[in-house]
């Protein structure tokens, strides 16, 4: 370790009430533990919110965005804030352990200083602690739970299943639990959580009578006040993943259709309404402004790790919105005061994991170890050791992303390389061994063939339009899925405020103007058409995963990617950008 670093490694520590035990190594002190935990329950209805785990079982490092651009309305406000920018928002003090969980701020120092975060057994730890002062407390699942790891593509997820069962989910409502498939999501749904988790979805119909495929919500009581669940899976399931994996089912955001369901759990006593949602949080923000008579809205999808509540107005009141981040990384908890039939007050914190201070649940620990027991061996194999922070997460590039495109490349043989702009994915820190389990964790799809294609210049520039406009469109209904497309050998011009069509200029390859009516050879992966499915299990293309890994194993060390990322015009100012 560099003098620097170490120094910068005390400072951090010495902020958050660290201190060195006796073989030099930083721990937390007793009482930092106690006070960081320390939330007493408030008012008489309660909800604890995890959402995008993403089959993270085990404690993992996840770095937050050093990008998150918000443009319009959107513009230096949550949850388009990151870094220093978010931590003075929000009143966090840098080097404290919440600056280390929300920003990516001294980040490596940070993860050396606190470790890992997340994982189930400490999840459950932390659920039981909270439910012992809020007996009464629901545990809303949000979503992309199912998805994310080999043990959940390898066991069809019922790793996970088996793992939220056994924490004590209440309700859930999902988006790559669909890329399983709707027979797989239907039979869990029906047989592994019948009369345990209510699924739910006001927004999933079926494609020839409409006819509600979920539930839309549920009624609970807690302490004899009558509260509704609203569930809102991913409006654009059958566009950002592929179709065919639901083909007889349609999504939508269904403004209306949410304005009737909020009016129906009223009109049945409901005295408190929660909205357990997949939008992303730009979407909730608008449907919040929109829709009357929803209390909170408990948002997931975009995997923001949005520290406070934030209040919008709307004709019927005030909606709070929140989103909770990632990877088992956090555990959000609102507490409502509800008297004379509606809420008065409110309370909401969202805690960060630190699997080093919160210890172990045994039970959830022996099942986690149960279910990996199969695929320890695999999992462990090391493909190579990287000398940089490898991570993903940001609108248009992360190392990890990049590593993969370089993989494609050159493997491939092509001058340029797409890969999907996936949120989720794992952070491994520089000096780390590559394992298998690592390289799953961004890749572990049920569609992950790889393509190579010849591509005009003027399709290239397509592509990188529509995928522009999904996520810089000024209207959040039409924003459709996750971040740019990482663009490997190709350089670019991005106006974000530009109109739709317009965003992209100037994409060279090695400095040469790319021609319109010219073809180039370009490497990708993930096709969601059913068509380019059929045609990569008949031409018996490897998956993604196969192609990195003998590529890792060649490498055996890997150096520090240099990121491929365009040129932003229209950001000189933008919070969202570190």
């Amino acid at each position: 370790m560099q003098r620097r670093e170490f120094l910068n490694l005390i400072a951090i520590a010495a902020a958050a009430g660290a201190a060195l035990d006796s073989k030099g190594l930083l721990a937390a002190t007793p009482s930092a533990v106690d006070k960081f935990y320390d939330l007493p329950s408030f008012g008489n209805v309660h909800f604890l919110h995890m959402t995008d785990c993403h089959a993270q079982l085990k404690p993992i490092y996840f770095r937050e965005p050093r990008v998150n651009l918000g443009f319009g309305s959107a513009l230096n406000q949550p949850p388009h804030l990151v870094g220093e920018h978010l931590l003075k928002a929000f009143n966090i003090r840098r080097g404290g352990r919440e600056a280390y969980a929300f920003s990516h701020v001294e980040f490596e120092a940070g993860a050396k200083a606190y470790g890992k975060v997340g994982g189930f057994a400490h999840l459950a730890t932390l659920v039981k602690q909270l439910k012992a002062s809020r007996p009464s407390a629901l545990l809303l699942d949000g979503g992309d739970t199912w998805q994310g790891s080999a043990t959940a593509l390898w066991t069809d997820g019922q790793d996970m299943v088996d793992a939220c069962l056994a924490l004590g989910v209440d309700v859930m409502t999902g988006h790559w639990e669909f890329t399983l498939g709707a027979k797989r999501v239907q039979e869990i749904v029906e047989k592994d959580f019948k009369g345990k988790v209510d699924f739910l979805a006001q927004n999933i119909k079926t494609a020839d009578f409409e006819d509600l495929v979920f539930k839309p919500y549920t009624m609970k009581e807690m302490n004899s006040v009558p509260v509704a669940i609203i569930g809102q899976a991913f409006p654009y399931t059958p566009i950002a993943n592929p179709r065919y994996l639901t083909p007889d089912w349609t999504f939508g955001i269904r403004e209306e259709d949410m304005q009737k369901t909020v009016d129906d759990a009223r009109a049945k006593g409901a005295k408190v309404v929660v909205l357990l949602s997949h939008n992303g949080m730009d979407v909730d923000l608008k449907l919040a402004s929109r829709v009357r008579g929803i209390d909170a809205i408990l948002g997931g999808h975009t995997h923001d790790g949005v520290p406070g509540a934030i209040p919008v107005k709307n004709p019927g009141g005030t909606t709070l919105v929140t989103n909770a981040g990632s990877n088992s990384k956090f555990l959000g908890v609102l507490d409502f005061e509800v008297k004379e039939g509606a809420v008065k007050d409110f309370r909401y914190k969202l805690l960060p994991i630190f699997s080093n201070l919160i210890p172990a649940d045994p039970a959830m620990n022996a099942l986690i170890t149960k279910i990996r027991a199969p695929f320890e061996a695999d999992l462990g194999e090391r493909l190579a050791t990287t000398d940089a922070m490898l991570y993903r997460r940001g609108n248009f590039n992360g190392s990890f992303d990049q590593l993969i495109l370089d993989a494609l490349m050159e493997s491939k043989n092509t001058e340029i390389a797409f890969s999907p702009g996936f949120r989720w994915g794992t952070t491994l820190l520089s000096g780390e061994v590559i394992t298998r389990e690592h390289l799953m964790d961004q890749t572990a799809i049920s569609y992950p063939y790889v393509t190579v294609n010849d591509m005009t210049g003027e399709m290239i520039k397509t592509v990188l339009e529509d995928v522009a406009d999904n996520l810089f469109n000024p209207d959040p209904y039409y924003q459709q899925g996750g971040d740019m497309v990482r663009v490997g050998g190709l350089q670019y011009t991005i106006d974000p405020l530009a109109t739709q069509g317009r965003r992209i200029s100037d994409m060279r390859l090695k400095g040469v103007l790319i021609e319109a009516s010219k073809t180039y050879k370009v490497a990708g992966w993930a096709p969601v058409s059913e068509a380019a499915r059929d045609a990569a299990v008949a031409n018996k293309n490897e998956a993604i995963w196969h192609v990195v890994e003998a590529w890792l194993k060649a490498k055996k060390r890997v150096t520090a990617r240099r990121l491929n990322t365009p040129r932003i015009l229209n950001a000189a100012g933008n919070r969202g950008m570190a």
